[in-house]
């Protein structure tokens, strides 16, 4: 990841530190060779390397919408984060509609866990879900409602009881794909990438090469998405 894509979030997390609309947490970071000084990076390769960090896999089970759209949300999320949960009832579904229904927008979702074991653990069963094609209904199922925190409402059996209510139909496999590890690989894809970007609290977000941080309004993502989609058509 260059240097330039790096500073871009981290200067965005910081102007949005106390801003009372994401969650945070402090979390040693893997170990990861140090990105060369920002100064290397000129504007356009640093909007290049953004860019390329949407997947666009056409089979992608943690995404919505088209993989040729012109615009690209990927989200690096927690389950056990408030804020995602706002994000995820309040603001999601309009981008959905007047957006990805359109063909204008894509949703990735990213799986960051950083509250802990019941984040870890979630993350996995979400990808699990999305094994049998069923990630965004055990999504909406996880958020349907703010729940405590590393309190037990992510345990193993509550997993399995939302992956029923999502749709999963085959159970015992969902199981054994949450221990499998495809599962770690998955989640340490996810989790490197956003270390790298700079990503330290959630929610946080890329819109083509524009970072968001937090649950914003809807205005803030509706701006940076019409937005990307101008220029994208120049």
């Amino acid at each position: 990841m260059g240097g330039g894509a790096v500073a871009v979030l981290a200067a965005v997390a910081a102007l949005g530190a106390g801003s009372g609309s994401r969650d945070s947490v402090s979390r040693e970071r893997p170990t990861a060779t140090a990105p060369p000084p920002v100064s290397e990076a000129t504007p356009d390769a640093q909007e290049k390397s953004l860019l390329a960090l949407a997947r666009r896999k056409v089979k992608d089970p943690l995404a919505l919408g088209r993989a040729d759209a012109p615009v690209v949300l990927i989200a690096y999320e927690d389950f056990q984060c408030a804020f995602c949960g706002k994000f995820a009832r309040e603001t999601e579904p309009e981008l959905v509609r007047t957006y990805v229904d359109k063909g204008v927008l894509r949703i990735e979702w990213r799986n960051f866990p950083v509250f802990g074991a019941e984040s870890e653990q979630a993350a996995r069963a979400a990808w699990a879900a999305g094994q049998q094609g069923r990630f965004w209904q055990f999504h909406d199922v996880a958020y349907a409602e703010e729940r405590p925190r590393n309190q037990g409402s992510f345990s193993s059996a509550r997993l399995r009881e939302m992956a029923r209510k999502a749709g999963v139909a085959d159970l015992d496999r969902f199981e054994t794909d949450m221990k499998s590890g495809a599962a770690d690989a998955a989640l340490g894809k996810d989790q490197e990438e956003g270390y790298a970007l700079g990503v330290s609290s959630t929610p946080a977000f890329l819109v083509n090469a524009t970072p968001v941080l937090g649950a914003q309004p809807l205005s803030t993502f509706s701006a940076a998405v019409d937005k990307a989609a101008a220029e994208a058509r120049r």
